[in-house]
């Protein structure tokens, strides 16, 4: 009586392996199966090198057209309303590392201007060396004071201004410039009159300078009942054209930071989201 064979014919094998042909070799034809790449959680983003007129530390800025930005969730804050220093981190699309944002401002100041506070956001590459720096004074929001709006300074390497974010004076939608170290506008932000985050993305459209045309976005996205309701921990994609100057990519960095603050920023776990500028 001959051996039954070693497979069922009709079926593929265990282990994903070929029935074997004559000879014990794979049938002609025969394709394995496709391995995805695999991307580690806390995978950095490889510098790219040789790029020039580049800040050092901006290199990753030149081969993105895209950022995730995912605010940490702090656990004292979460139970008990005490306003700690927000982090963040930066990937890219595939989700690999590229910076870590940290906020640095004392607890008095936290605590008693909440999310309206004036800061310094240092951000680091993946050698912990500070290649941004981003200052917010203090400043009004509200379209009653035209003559006090808000904005963010972005240096790079720190102490080098690079551009800055510019709150333009509206009644209805937040509106933003986005000017260069000359202080001319290059592009400009449009946010919807509604910023409510209820299970959805909230907007914000990356004009042209002229505002005609739309280049890219900033989407504060949803990140589950439980995180929006328990915190202000909140996600932002950012994108933008592949071949923009990366200082203004970095200065659209630092315009997310501050959308972030102005309208999803809790102060003691409750909400603010208002729609107009009011």
């Amino acid at each position: 009586m001959s051996a039954p064979p070693p497979y069922t014919p009709g079926f593929p094998q265990p282990g994903g392996y070929p029935p074997p042909g004559p000879g014990g070799y794979p049938q002609p034809g025969y394709v394995g199966p496709v391995q995805q790449p695999v991307v580690a959680q806390d995978q950095w983003m490889a510098i790219p090198r040789g790029i020039p007129n580049c800040p050092p530390g901006l290199e990753y800025l030149t081969m993105v057209d895209q950022l995730l930005v995912q605010q940490r969730v702090e656990l004292l804050e979460a139970f008990t309303g005490f306003e700690t220093n927000n982090k963040y981190v930066v990937k890219n699309s595939m989700g690999q590392k590229i910076y870590f944002a940290a906020e640095d401002t004392d607890c008095l100041t936290r605590n008693c201007c909440g999310p309206m506070r004036p800061f310094d956001m240092k951000i680091f590459d993946n050698g912990q060396n500070e290649v941004i720096h981003l200052y917010r004074p203090l400043a009004c929001s509200s379209c009653c004071c035209p003559c006090c709006l808000q904005s963010v300074e972005v240096s790079s390497p720190p102490g080098t201004l690079i551009g800055t974010v510019n709150q333009e004076w509206s009644i209805c939608a937040p509106s933003y410039a986005i000017r260069n170290a000359s202080g001319d506008t290059m592009l400009r932000i449009e946010g919807p009159i509604c910023t409510y985050s209820i299970c959805g993305d909230v907007e914000f459209q990356v004009l042209s300078a002229d505002g005609q045309t739309e280049v890219g976005k900033i989407s504060k996205q949803w990140s589950g009942l439980a995180k929006e309701a328990f915190t202000d921990a909140d996600n932002f994609g950012i994108t933008f054209p592949l071949d923009l100057d990366v200082r203004m990519k970095a200065v659209m960095l630092g315009a997310c930071f501050l959308i972030d603050f102005m309208f999803f920023e809790k102060s003691g776990n409750q909400e603010r989201d208002r729609p107009g500028m009011f």
